[in-house]
């Protein structure tokens, strides 16, 4: 039994939630904490490989005040060699985040973002998508989620950007904010969180008309972002922590008590069933429930006025299967111009990739596809050879019943769909099927 890890934990762990109190009389505090400890103990507990799930979860324990000297040290220091050995390949929101989990909570690392002068070079991939935008007929060099995160860092940091640029690109009807015709709740989200910091940002100076045009971009986000509430959740489970950011700053939604109790209820029944295994997921979630945003990173109070918990680092045994695992039957389909059928028999709990590999050892030509290793999982970058795209807006898609595939809770329904926020051109690899089978349809579309 190894021993249990000091955290200092920003607060007294309670929603102190801006502008108002939103929420505070359900929150975590430390007779409930225990809902959080599994989020804690994924970051304490991963190895960290991929250099994007760096930057996320450094941001997250800087901003919620989680303590851990040695792993502070590591992130810190992987995010610098990466931004040292490959500068001019970071995107415009690699390089934000980057800045955001070196800059938060004021530190050292600011020297760092000084010296480097990252704020402005990210000023320069900044105005590039926009330049993209004018050439492209409106399409970014990545895409809007990517922006917006580019926005709130030159925002927060004082970096350059158009004041008119903004206000062109950023309404609320920009087909950059939809999925063909799904409104994308993450992407929302973090837009309304860039253009808040840009309302308040005093140093440049706007009209009347410009804030209140910034202003109604923020209200009509946030209603787009409340529309895509059901069961507690807005969009699915792993948009719910940026929205929820999103709507702290924008929207009364969270005074009501029970769209509070309803989140923080579905929330962390998702915890509790380990969907949330993924440390860069973890770190997505965790500020909303300590009352955090991404604007806090540059507060006075952020980080501070620790209370101390302990929490153990122990991994929890995983329960040996008494029964042998089920077959289940999958209907799996690839529809490009014509649609390719196929049926293949996998163990129940298998992940989709595992339906994929099935089918193209049964028919190569018809099922051959590519994945790409993310901190988010495997993620679908080309299928008979045909390669989602960025620059078209084209990407695949994974359809069950004719529905994307998306978070499900009981043990026969869809296993965690891994959304990369960063990189949003390209739907995740995931899910089973349930015992009786269903119909899972790979299909490629434009945004």
């Amino acid at each position: 039994m190894r021993p249990s890890c000091q955290l200092a934990l920003a607060g007294l762990l309670v929603f102190s939630l801006i502008p108002s109190q939103l929420c505070q009389m359900h929150a975590v505090n430390e007779t409930n904490f225990w809902h959080i400890e599994p989020l804690i103990n994924t970051m304490l507990n991963a190895k960290y490989t991929e250099r994007f799930q760096d930057a996320n979860v450094l941001l997250t324990f800087r901003l919620v005040g989680i303590k851990s000297q040695r792993l502070e040290q590591q992130l810190s220091g992987q995010i610098k060699e990466d931004i040292n050995s490959r500068e001019m390949e970071l995107t415009s929101g690699e390089l934000a985040l980057d800045i955001l989990a070196l800059g938060a909570c004021e530190n050292q690392d600011r020297e760092f973002i000084r010296g480097a002068h990252l704020v402005s070079k990210l000023g320069v991939k900044f105005q590039a998508e926009i330049q993209n935008m004018e050439a492209h007929g409106g399409n970014p060099l990545t895409n809007y989620y990517q922006l917006s995160l580019a926005l709130l860092a030159l925002c927060l940091f004082n970096g350059h950007y158009s004041i008119t640029s903004v206000t062109y690109y950023f309404t609320p009807e920009n087909k950059n904010y939809y999925f063909e015709d799904q409104f994308s709740v993450d992407t929302g989200a973090m837009a309304v969180l860039a253009l808040t910091c840009v309302r308040r940002d005093t140093q440049r100076k706007m009209g009347a008309s410009t804030q209140r045009k910034i202003s109604g971009y923020i209200a009509s986000l946030a209603n787009k972002i409340q529309a895509e509430g059901k069961q507690g959740l807005l969009g699915n489970v792993f948009s719910t922590g940026e929205a929820m950011q999103a709507l702290f700053v924008s929207s009364d939604y969270y005074k009501n008590e029970r769209n509070c109790r309803e989140t923080l209820r579905t929330v962390f029944d998702n915890i509790s069933q380990g969907v949330f295994y993924l440390p860069i997921a973890a770190a997505q979630i965790l500020p909303a429930l300590m009352g955090k945003t991404y604007l806090d990173v540059i507060s006075p109070s952020c980080g501070h006025n620790p209370v101390k918990f302990n929490v153990s680092t122990e991994k929890p045994d995983m329960a040996t299967p008494t029964t042998a695992p089920l077959n289940i039957l999958v209907k799996y389909s690839v529809r490009i111009n014509t649609t390719s059928h196929t049926q293949v028999t996998v163990r129940k709990g298998s992940v989709f990739l595992d339906v994929m590999k099935a089918a193209q050892e049964k028919n190569e030509a018809l099922f051959r596809f590519t994945v790409e290793e993310t901190s988010w999982g495997p993620f679908v970058t080309s299928v008979q050879g045909i390669s989602a795209s960025s620059k078209d807006r084209t990407y695949w898609k994974l359809l069950s019943n004719g529905q994307p595939l998306t978070q499900g809770k009981a043990e026969d329904e869809k296993q965690p769909c891994r959304v990369r926020r960063l990189e949003r051109s390209r739907v995740s690899v995931c899910a089973s099927g349930t015992r009786q089978g269903y119909e899972s349809v790979l299909s490629r579309s434009r945004a």
